[in-house]
Parts: C-alpha cells; sequence; structure tokens
C-alpha cells in the first residue's frame, strides 16, 4: 500500500540538535517499535524549510497526527507509542511550530494542508488515516477536502473549524498590537509561580491538568525566535474578534463518502463540545465520542480511550476510495435541508 522502508527519507537527530539537514534512506526501519519510548525527532527539508517530526512503528497502515496551535508533536506522546503498536505513526511538528522553520511565509490551511501531503509523499506513503486535534482538525478537514487521494479515513479531535465560538483567549491573539504583546506574555508563562498561573487560568475557564499545562507550554514557546509572528499569520487566518472566522460545516455533507471519527471532551473549555455533535449531524455515518470530564487535550486526559477509540474505527471501517463520479454525484445533490439548518444558525 506505501512506499518501501528504504523509500523513507529523513535523518535521526537529537531533540535540540541544529545540525545541518541531510537525506538518508532505510530510516524507517530504526523508528521505535510499538510500546517503546518515541525517540530523537527526525528532519528533512522541504522547499527549502526544515520540518521536524516523529515516527514510530512499522505497520502496514499509516496514521498522521496533526497538533493544535502553539502546539508540537509532544502533544501526542501519551498515545503515539499504543498507536505503532499497530500501525506505523509520523507526527510533525507542522511550519511556524516546535522544532520545524518559521520562515515568513504562506500560514494558510490550505498552505499546511499541502505541506502535510509534501510529507508524507517524501517519507515515501501514499496514502493514510489523518488525525487532526483543534486547529490541527482544520487541517485533517482541508487535507481531506484538497487531497483526498491521500486519505483513507479521518479522525478529528476537538477540532476548530466547525463553528465560530472559540475561547476568548484565542480572539484576543488576533486584535490589532497583539503582535506586540504576546512575546510579553509568553516570557512571563515559564517564571510565574505555578499557584498564580492557576489561579489567573482560572478566571478564564482554563482548570489545573493538561489544558493548563499545554496552555502555558503553547504560550511560552512563543518566546522563541519567529514564533510569535507565525502565531500571528496563523491566527488571523482562521480568527477574529468575533470567533472562528473559517467553517467546513457547509461542506461536510462531502465527508459522508469518507470513514470519519469525531472524539470531543465533554468539559472542553476551549471549542464548545456542541460543535462536535453538530458536526456528527451532518456526517451522520461518522462515529462520534464524548470522553467524560475530558478537556480540549482528550489524548492526555484520556489516552487510553482515545486509543481504543481510533484502534476500532481503524479496525471496523474501509479504506476510502476516492471517485470523481461520486464526488460529483454528491455536489450535484448539495446538503440535505437538515444541515443547510445548522450551518444557517453557527453563521
Amino acid at each position: 500500500m506505501f512506499g518501501s522502508k528504504n523509500e523513507r527519507a529523513g535523518m535521526a537527530k537529537g531533540e535540540m540538535e541544529e545540525a545541518p539537514l541531510a537525506s538518508t534512506t532505510g530510516n524507517g526501519g530504526s523508528w521505535p517499535k510499538g510500546g517503546e519510548p518515541l525517540g530523537a525527532y527526525e528532519e528533512i527539508e522541504l522547499h527549502g524549510h526544515r520540518v521536524s517530526f516523529q515516527a514510530a512503528g512499522s505497520g502496514d497502515e499509516l496514521i498522521v497526527l496533526l497538533h493544535g496551535i502553539t502546539s508540537t508533536a509532544n502533544a501526542w506522546r501519551e498515545v503515539m507509542p499504543q498507536l505503532a503498536e499497530r500501525y506505523t505513526v509520523i507526527a510533525p511538528d507542522l511550519i511556524g511550530h516546535g522544532r520545524s522553520a518559521k520562515p515568513r511565509g504562506d500560514y494558510s490551511l490550505g498552505a499546511y494542508a499541502a505541506g502535510v501531503r509534501d510529507l508524507i509523499a517524501v517519507l515515501g506513503f501514499e496514502r493514510g488515516t489523518v488525525v487532526g486535534h483543534s486547529f490541527g482538525g482544520g487541517i485533517a478537514m482541508q487535507f481531506s477536502y484538497l487531497f483526498p487521494e491521500y486519505v483513507e479515513r479521518m479522525a478529528l479531535i476537538s477540532s476548530g473549524g466547525l463553528g465560530r465560538e472559540v475561547h476568548p483567549l484565542l480572539r484576543a491573539a488576533t486584535l490589532p498590537g497583539s503582535e506586540w504583546v504576546l512575546p510579553l506574555i509568553a516570557r512571563e508563562w515559564p517564571v510565574r509561580a505555578g499557584g498564580a498561573v492557576s489561579a489567573v487560568a482560572a478566571k478564564i475557564g482554563i482548570e489545573a491538568g493538561p489544558d493548563l499545562a499545554e496552555f502555558a507550554r503553547g504560550y511560552a514557546s512563543l518566546a522563541e525566535e519567529g514564533a510569535s509572528d507565525a502565531f500571528i499569520h496563523t491566527m488571523r487566518g482562521v480568527i477574529d474578534h468575533e470567533g472562528q472566522r473559517v467553517s467546513a460545516l457547509d461542506r461536510l455533507y462531502l465527508a459522508d463518502q469518507m470513514p470519519t471519527l469525531i472524539v470531543w471532551g465533554d468539559s472542553d473549555p476551549v471549542i464548545p463540545v456542541e460543535h462536535g455533535r453538530n458536526a456528527h449531524r451532518i456526517v451522520e455515518h461518522s462515529r462520534y465520542v464524548e470522553l467524560p470530564g475530558s478537556g480540549h487535550w482528550p489524548m492526555l486526559d484520556a489516552p487510553d480511550s482515545v486509543v481504543d477509540e481510533l484502534n476500532s474505527f481503524m479496525d471496523e471501517t474501509e479504506p476510502f476510495e476516492w471517485s470523481m463520479e461520486r464526488v460529483r454525484e454528491r455536489l450535484q445533490r448539495g446538503p440535505d435541508p437538515a444541515t443547510e439548518a445548522i450551518v444557517a444558525v453557527t453563521e
């Protein structure tokens, strides 16, 4: 189904090492096996920019894990070793994030989707299951829409792009002048006392636990050179002062041809759980799972449950086979009245 291991390019590197980039072959053979600790980050160069990623497993089926805004591949640290017991798993640091380059360039959803396509292609894969969290969910939907021939299944975890509402902290980051304020905030996160951060976070609805830890880690990362600029450009492409400005709901009905899993924490303080419920109503055949007590990062709150749901989803669905004839027929039929009603209410 995919290219052979010796067609996959990359170079194993230490997590913080900044050595010159190079491409080698046969790298997949050195990736950690299922259940083993994740290894060092790999690095390749795409279009002149460094792309870092983590990889594990050697299964016949590929899973691509896409993190959210200000996050990194590390967000998948609790689920990736388990998934690698059965699959080959790739988790990139998206451009503008983590160890990947932060160029002055295009940070649109379409550019990110094209970057995912190019990454899996250069690593020697042809198709796979794409799993996106938060902003990564928006990328997963855009990837599936633009490059359906690369997609076997789609899983959305606390996904963006399914409604207007979003946490005020993210809306504030798009306001004029935020490019000057954010680096100052970012420098404060690592040095403040944990109790003080928790007290402030509680006032804006972020409770102690993975939600608070990941928010703090994400905002602290904006102090890195180029990170705040990349963050601002990315955010302003999808969010404004009123909330999310990019929505997939009007064309999500096309996903009724593709195996789709939707997972949400019922205590998500960042993106309302109702967004996931509406997406499930539109994609009627989709699997919808709400995890009790979980926040915005279910893969950290309830990693075993997320792995179980993904395994069942993979086991019980057949890979999507793209057909222009079926797409044309579905476009001609258009969305049903129930879908149109949901879209109208959320606009």
